[in-house]
């Protein structure tokens, strides 16, 4: 159900993680967080890390704000992203390298290669047990950000269906990863429901990796079939709260990590068939690749649309006219009430740096106001670009 973006036309805002400060240096470790935040110096920390953060970002105009996923260790390539669960739930254990049994075929890379670096560096755990939901604190995590926020924190999570490819099975208890799959599913689902239930209006499900799967296995596959309802079971009863679909192409340490990048083979699976409100697509790493897809439905599209209109891969901030044009573009295929303006994915997960992901944002906030302006609907204020707020005014004249 739409509640933070029912009566907003064209809002800005950032996929999820943001760069730490570099003050903000520890990390939880698979501790639980009241226990973490026992230590007066990760408790100022961590506060401190989230108060600067959304400032950012309501300082950079964004509409919605997020915590920026500071609950996330800053590990190798955003590792935790998927790991903070998987440390925390019953029936996994240790870290260790993934077999090559288990490797997804599209996740092989040549030596030598930032990617293959990565896939075969990352540690997981072993699936020894059922996996049964203990509890991940989404709810504490989210009160904690939206006191300090003046509009609505989304709150996102990666979802259970892509954190089920990378375990090794070491237990008779599941013959396939589908079963852990399902258990992972019904976990989350009792951890969202905590979260909705503790008031959070909007929560942002992250890459359920249909695109991938449809592209390899093909959209009527049985697998694609079974990730599908695995995706609705875990968004299940949450009919109450506005329900964000994140995909993009991958981003660990800002990497792409598959090249047939096409939503066509999942167009019609995120649209219809999975439970939600808003698609979000990455757009302008891939020069809007598929927007015209979106064309036939202008208008009347059964989700909003969320396109990247910045990249998270390129460390050139973009300019706030290369934005507008890019929402012009994707307004010739979606009507402006349907259409919301992101960046493709987040800028947290190693590689970028604060001051490039705030001016991104600024950028987007700012290249709204233009086509808002050219629609004839209202602007936001963007203090980042009130002239009369930048932290230095050059002189008129120099001093005599």
């Amino acid at each position: 159900m739409l509640t933070v973006t029912k009566d907003l036309i064209l809002p800005a805002t950032v996929t999820g993680s943001w760069p730490r400060p570099r003050w903000f240096d520890m990390s939880m470790w698979g501790k639980p967080i009241d226990t973490c935040l026992m230590d007066t110096r990760y408790r100022e920390r961590f506060g401190d890390a989230m108060t600067v953060v959304i400032g950012d970002e309501e300082r950079a105009g964004l509409d919605l704000v997020t915590h920026g996923d500071l609950h996330c260790d800053d590990d190798m390539a955003g590792r935790s992203w998927h790991h903070y669960p998987l440390q925390r739930w019953t029936g996994l254990e240790g870290d260790y390298l993934q077999s090559d049994e288990t490797r997804s075929p599209w996740l092989r890379y040549p030596p030598g290669t930032l990617l293959n670096e990565i896939y075969t560096g990352w540690r997981w755990p072993r699936v020894v047990g059922k996996v049964e939901h203990r509890p991940l604190d989404y709810a504490k995590i989210w009160r904690m950000a939206q006191a300090r926020a003046s509009r609505p924190v989304r709150f996102g999570t990666c979802c259970t269906q892509v954190m089920g490819l990378f375990l090794d099975l070491y237990t008779d208890h599941y013959s396939d990863h589908r079963q852990v799959i399902w258990d992972m599913a019904e976990a989350m689902n009792k951890e969202l429901r905590a979260l909705r239930d503790a008031g959070c209006k909007c929560i942002q499900i992250e890459e359920p990796t249909l695109h991938f799967w449809a592209n390899t296995y093909g959209p009527d596959s049985d697998e694609v079939k079974f990730m599908v309802d695995a995706f609705n079971r875990e968004v299940e009863g949450l009919d109450d709260v506005e329900l964000w679909i994140h995909t993009c192409w991958g981003n660990p340490n800002m990497q792409r990590v598959i090249e047939n990048d096409s939503y066509q083979a999942s167009f019609e699976l995120y649209l219809h068939a999975l439970k939600g409100d808003v698609w979000t697509v990455e757009m302008t790493d891939r020069d809007f690749r598929d927007i015209e897809l979106f064309g036939p439905l202008k208008g009347r599209l059964p989700k909003k649309v969320c396109v990247g209109v910045v990249s998270h891969r390129s460390l050139q901030v973009d300019r706030p006219e290369d934005v507008a044009a890019r929402a012009r573009r994707a307004l010739e295929h979606i009507a402006p009430e349907q259409l919301i303006l992101s960046s493709d994915c987040g800028f947290g997960r190693q590689g970028c740096n604060r001051d490039i992901a705030f001016f991104k944002a600024a950028a987007i906030a700012q290249g709204a106001n233009i086509v808002r302006a050219e629609l004839g609907l209202p602007t936001s204020h963007v203090p980042a670009a009130d002239p009369a707020l930048q932290t230095d005014i050059v002189p008129a004249r120099p001093d005599r």
